[in-house]
């Protein structure tokens, strides 16, 4: 007899898929963090999907869906359409079956994630790049579908996906030594938050389950609020790996009714959290990875002395973009500030400002000047990265005492973002 609860997966299904995916999927492990345990004075552990054989725990419910499709379903080949981890586990899933695939990904695509694809599909998989964000891609791939009378794998609104991804919820159970009261999982289209929340939901009804969204795509959080699945005009794209306009429409209704709250987090914290994790652990999380671990300063007073978990749905970063998001967690830390101050065009005025007017521990990090023969002040850009937040306030004093200070950048985001 089947165990269900309303509008969730049946325990069947996903022990079915869990079936299904052994010998193929890795059992990620379940690791204690000694160093976020202390921060947030709780037990906090990860769930280490970015140890999975394609890095992201999307081959799970990939590899689910496509070993089940009848021959007919696969005569044409198979599509999908991903910004990037879907994209491997279906690739990976192709070569393992040896099904011809063909995938549609977003031009803004990092080469990092067409690479992988690539090498997972080897000469199974195709790749098409279109548009600029995924819901341009699914689009593509839709209409590609028609075409060729080839099978579309969605990516989350997908039943056998969704159980798919359930199969991380049995794990984290089966590993776990205590009641678990709070589980924290990232939200892109709902499949994982679907899947691992009807696992909990039957079987550790009393843990907490927190859908963590990017402040730039909020399509769940959004939805929730309207009470019906709504479409978002614009997402930021920045959190590649959880940036949708829409979730699945049986995501939504599976979320609605088995998540208890979300949160959403902005891309500073985001970046803050990538490096801290990385710098502290060694471990390399992309940002919809980090969406979870982020989500703990957020509830760090109501998870005092509780057992947390966190799944850290992947670790597919670009190295390429380290250092912008190291410019942008230094700009959320309130440790870089940028302004266009006036120079006196004179001898000595650079002197005066970096003498009289920055701090011991205060770092010029970006400077641009021209100098301009007919006035008595030249403008400059400059950065200044501090050791301290607390810094700020007296370098902006005697910035104003020393008449240096022009337009303070940080607080124009028209401005800032040439620069960021």
């Amino acid at each position: 007899m089947e165990t269900t609860i309303k509008n969730s997966i049946s325990l069947e299904k996903i022990y079915k898929a869990q079936h299904n995916i052994k010998g193929v999927v890795e059992q990620t492990p379940l690791v204690f963090m000694k160093n976020f345990s202390e921060r947030y004075q709780a037990k906090i552990y990860f769930k280490r999907e970015d140890l999975q054989v394609v890095r992201s725990y999307k081959i799970r419910g990939a590899y689910n869906k496509i070993q089940g499709l009848s021959k007919d379903e696969l005569e044409n080949g198979i599509v999908c359409a991903s910004a990037g981890n879907h994209a491997q586990g279906v690739a990976y899933a192709c070569q393992k079956l040896k099904v011809q695939g063909t995938i549609f990904m977003p031009v803004t695509t990092s080469h990092q994630k067409i690479d992988q694809v690539k090498m997972f599909g080897r000469e199974f998989v195709s790749i098409q790049l279109f548009g600029d964000s995924f819901d341009d891609s699914q689009k593509a791939a839709a209409e590609f579908c028609e075409t060729t009378k080839s099978t579309f794998v969605h990516p989350f609104d997908d039943l056998d996906v969704i159980a798919g991804q359930g199969t991380v919820g049995l794990e984290i159970l089966n590993d776990s030594k205590s009641q678990i009261d709070y589980l924290f999982l990232p939200v892109g289209g709902g499949g994982l938050a679907s899947g691992v929340g009807s696992v909990f939901k039957a079987l550790s009804p009393l843990t907490k389950i927190i859908g963590v969204e990017p402040a730039g795509a909020p399509s769940l959080t959004n939805s929730l609020k309207k009470g019906v699945n709504t479409t978002l005009n614009e997402i930021d794209n920045f959190v590649d790996g959880a940036a949708v306009k829409r979730i699945g429409e049986l995501n939504f209704e599976i979320c609605k009714n088995l998540l208890d709250s979300t949160d959403l987090i902005c891309e500073g914290l985001i970046c803050s959290t990538i490096l801290k994790v990385y710098n502290e652990n060694a471990m390399v999380v992309e940002p919809a990875g980090a969406l979870s671990i982020a989500a703990l300063e957020d509830y760090k007073e109501e998870i005092k002395g509780k057992t947390i978990v966190c799944v850290v749905s992947g670790g597919n970063n670009d190295i390429t973009r380290m250092e912008e998001m190291k410019e942008r967690a230094l700009f959320y830390e309130g440790l870089k500030h940028y302004f266009i101050i006036k120079f006196p065009q004179r001898a000595g005025a650079l002197k005066e400002f970096v003498v009289d007017v920055l701090g011991p521990n205060d770092d010029i990090a970006y400077f641009e000047y021209t100098k301009k023969h007919n006035r008595d002040k030249g403008p400059a850009v400059v950065g200044i990265e501090l050791d301290s937040k607390e810094d700020f306030e007296p370098l902006l004093s005697r910035m104003k005492q020393k008449g240096f200070l022009g337009e303070y950048l940080n607080e124009k985001p028209e401005l800032f973002q040439f620069l960021v």
